[in-house]
């Protein structure tokens, strides 16, 4: 049996799994591969793991994090992507699966996707609610501009103020607005007007271009700091027809940068035109009180009371008197009312007094001890002690006998 082993090379399970391994990656050092993303994985390393699958099959891959921490936008189950990398054999699990390099969304560029999971994520939080943007301040007397110094935008922003009031103070925070770190740079330029400069309103814009030009506009951290920004802030990026993830954070969206100047600062002339409007509606509403207030002065002075205001005295003098008679009257007649009314209940009452019915030879008679007077001789008996009150005194006597 042993001999039968003599002349074959016997593998162990490492070395043939390295042998498997080499023979991938040799075959397969650099290949594209379509598919679905199914069961994503993401810890804390940052490091994506997932299966790769069609209708027939499926493919284990890792997407470690120093190669997927440039990418645009966030895989989720079930996008189908395309995926660049090199399939190799995972030894510890003795699985040969696909290390990825790169990643882009099928039938939908990876820039656009991004915008559309950024999107979808911040309206869900909240910052694109019409209810919490503020109005533009009617005339703003220092504008903050976050944009390059050297572009088309700051231009045509500078000529349309220039040409409709010249004497507005204009603070440029000078800023990237293409490439990595422009994002970053736009936002600290937001962060630092809103801390320094005082500003009205802040005009956050750039030139026209491709999604690709104008992406540090739609990256989070720009949104944020919009968001989070004390003084308006109008967005104008890009021509009419683009749109940011900025335009729906900021309070106003202008189509360009040159209306982005329209919305904030109003021409000089139709201004001083509004002022001298006014003016002249209130000096007509003036005369027409000082009018109005001139003929009463004369209705007054020219009225009984200014010319002879001693008459008015002496008439109100003699209603007083007048008052004073018919009062005193009034009062006598009332005193003498009463007088007889007191009269009268005094008669009625000395009728009803029993001291007075007893000073006529009437007297009250009671058993001993009770209170009630007696009505009845047949209420007492032989032997029982009376109290007979009379008006003056009371008699106590015994009951010799009764006659009903």
């Amino acid at each position: 049996m042993n001999d039968l082993f003599m002349d074959k090379h016997i593998f162990s399970v490492s070395e043939l799994t390295r042998d498997i391994r080499d023979l991938l990656e040799d075959g397969f050092p650099a290949i594209w591969v379509e598919g679905e993303i199914s069961t994503l994985r993401i810890p804390q390393s940052g490091h994506m793991y997932f299966t790769l699958k069609d209708e027939k099959a499926q493919l284990k891959c890792v997407f470690f994090k120093r190669a997927n921490a440039n990418l645009d936008f966030r895989p989720e189950e079930g996008l189908s992507c395309i995926i660049f990398g090199r399939i190799s054999v995972y030894e510890q699990g003795g699985q040969y699966q696909l290390y990825v390099e790169r990643m882009e969304p099928k039938g939908k560029g990876a820039l656009q996707l991004a915008f559309e999971q950024l999107k979808k994520k911040l309206e869900a939080e909240g910052l694109f609610d019409t209810g919490r943007k503020r109005p533009l301040p009617f005339l703003a007397q220092k504008i903050g501009i976050v944009t390059s110094a050297t572009g088309a935008a700051i231009r045509d922003i500078l000529h349309v103020i220039n040409r409709r009031y010249a004497n507005i103070h204009i603070i440029i925070r000078p800023c990237l607005v293409q490439g990595k770190t422009a994002g970053p740079d736009i936002a600290q330029g937001i962060e630092e007007l809103n801390e320094y400069a005082d500003v009205d309103v802040i005009i956050v814009t750039r030139g026209g271009g491709s999604l690709e030009d104008l992406w540090p506009f739609n990256e989070e951290v720009v949104a944020r700091a919009v968001y989070n920004s004390k003084i308006p802030v109008i967005s104008a990026v890009g021509h009419e027809i683009d749109y940011t993830i900025c335009d729906f954070v900021a309070d106003v969206r202008a189509a360009t940068p040159s209306a982005a100047a329209e919305l904030v600062v109003q021409e000089k002339a139709q201004l001083l035109s509004l002022v001298e409007m006014l003016c002249n509606r209130m000096q007509e509403a003036m005369s027409k009180r000082l009018q109005f207030a001139q003929m009463r002065l004369s209705r007054v002075s020219h009225s009984h009371a200014l010319r002879k205001p001693e008459m008015i005295i002496e008439q109100y003098q003699q209603r007083l008197d007048n008052l004073d008679k018919a009062l005193t009257i009034q009062l006598n007649h009332l005193v003498k009312s009463k007088e007889s009314q007191m009269r009268n209940i005094s008669s009625r009452l000395a009728n009803l007094n029993p001291l007075a019915v007893l000073s006529r030879g009437y007297s009250i008679t009671y058993l001993q001890g009770a209170k009630e007077a007696l009505k009845d001789a047949g209420g007492v008996k032989k032997g029982d002690i009376l109290k007979t009150k009379l008006h003056k005194g009371v008699i106590i006597s015994q009951v010799e006998g009764c006659e009903a």
